[in-house]
């Protein structure tokens, strides 16, 4: 069949790049290999959160009852209940996906599609039945898979990587995580929450090394508050699964032999290539696009996760859209550069922009700005006390040049910092717009303040 665009992936940058070309009157075919929504939707950002809801909710009434006024005879968790509530949120999601499909006239085709040339995507199903669409346009959203690590392959037992670590049938009681960036340090919270014994080894200095060191460091104290043993500054010499589980020989902050039944391996990510697909790759093997997402051959066009870093649903919705609309609306597509990135342990992190660090690297003048949440009325009245709001001002004029939260509901609380910067907003403005009282987004309002000196409630 013969369309105008066919989509091949179903994710965040997919459905949402097949939904908008439908919705601008064109043709469409969206091509997914399991289920519409991607791995963000079925395997990722959503069945994760809700897991991470069931482990914020059991800490707080297992740790911290007492707080409010609380007590409970035998407090105890169902962990197939825990694991069968997040694949029922998937379920649904994923179901939604396909009537938006439905309203929007995009046809979705279920089966492993390769592109053997410009135009043409072959579809191989379920059954093993191939069949040949037509388009004038191709939009690659393929995304990702986890990275394995070299010499200790994924075994789906005791060496996992992030999608078997969310349907483990049973609790591990010990677990070894490789990797400390924003998947390790979500299952590491997630885990140790209900219970497991969770080391976390980690090769550069900071946990979340992406993260302001402010963050950083100030989250590496709470979750080893919390139980976790991190081990930054370590690295992995050696790594072998046993009859037992797997043994893990490091060097660095610890120099010791640590065993566990299960390792999970969260050191990245690596590109899923359609077959087929000859076009032009980065050193990393990421798909390489122009200003319009189009690719070395001509109608190809990528976004979302393969074509690179940063690997965040929200930053590959954008760049599906705006390829599309580059396509089929006369518009000129803009790259990404400043978009917020969020990890949901608890205390939650939230960022947009420069890091402290970026900004002495880049020899830029500027003024921070920080407020503690435990000045906050509100923060103490929801008993969230934990954290801080930085923010980080362009000098002399004040614009915001980045801005890091580490606290409670930070992943809400960071949009207003991401317009403001779209926005091209200084210290001013933040100071002038009226924060509501009580709320935790009052602590934005005060670290403005602080940057010039006059918070008042510090």
């Amino acid at each position: 069949m013969a369309y105008d665009l066919i989509v091949v992936g179903g994710g965040p940058a997919g459905y949402v790049g097949a939904i908008r070309a439908a919705q601008l009157g064109k043709k469409v075919a969206c091509v997914e290999m399991e289920r519409a929504g991607g791995t963000c939707l079925n395997w990722g950002c959503i069945p994760t959160k809700s897991l991470l809801r069931n482990a914020e909710l059991y800490q707080l009434m297992s740790k911290h009852a007492g707080d409010f006024g609380m007590t409970f005879d035998k407090l105890s968790f169902d962990w197939p209940k825990v694991i069968s509530r997040s694949r029922g949120v998937a379920d649904k999601l994923a179901g939604g996906i396909e009537m938006l499909f439905k309203k929007n006239k995009v046809d979705y085709i279920r089966g492993t599609a390769a592109i053997p040339k410009a135009g043409v995507v072959e579809v191989t199903d379920a059954d093993g039945k191939k069949s040949t669409h037509t388009a004038s346009k191709i939009l690659v959203t393929t995304g990702v898979v986890s990275r394995e690590m070299p010499g200790f392959p994924f075994n789906g037992k005791s060496v996992i990587g992030s999608k078997q670590a969310m349907v483990l049938p049973e609790q591990p009681k010990e677990i070894i995580i490789i990797g400390a960036g924003a998947i390790g340090i979500e299952f590491a919270y997630f885990f140790n929450a209900f219970g497991t014994k969770v080391t976390v080894v980690e090769m550069l200095p900071n946990i979340l090394p992406v993260e302001d060191t402010d963050v950083s460091v100030a989250l590496e104290k709470s979750l080893t508050k919390q139980g976790i043993r991190l081990l930054t500054g370590t690295k992995v010499e050696k790594a072998e699964s046993t009859h037992k589980g797997v043994k893990l020989t490091v060097s660095g902050k610890a120099n010791e032999t640590i065993e566990a039944p299960i390792a999970l391996v969260a050191i990245g990510v690596a590109p899923l290539m359609p077959e087929g697909l000859k076009v032009n790759l980065d050193p990393k093997g990421w798909i390489q696009t122009n200003d319009r997402y189009e690719t070395s051959v001509k109608g190809v066009f990528a976004a979302g996760d393969i074509i690179g870093p940063p690997w965040l649903a929200h930053v590959a919705s954008f760049e599906a859209i705006q390829a599309v609309e580059g396509m089929f609306a006369g518009k000129s597509p803009r790259k990404v550069t400043v978009f917020p990135g969020c990890t949901y342990c608890e205390p939650q992190v939230a960022s947009v922009g420069l890091t402290e660090r970026a900004a002495k690297d880049k020899g830029l003048k500027y003024k921070v700005g920080k407020f503690p949440f435990m000045a906050s009325g509100k923060a103490l009245a929801v008993g969230e006390s934990e954290g801080f709001v930085k923010i980080i001002f362009s000098e002399p004029h004040g614009e915001i040049l980045g801005a890091h939260i580490l606290g409670a509901h930070a992943t809400e609380m960071i949009a207003e910092l991401g317009l403001a910067i779209e926005m091209e907003a200084t210290h001013e403005e933040l100071i002038s717009t009226i924060h509501a009282h009580p709320t935790l987004s009052e602590s934005i309002h005060e670290a403005a303040e602080q940057s010039r000196g006059h918070a008042i409630h510090i």
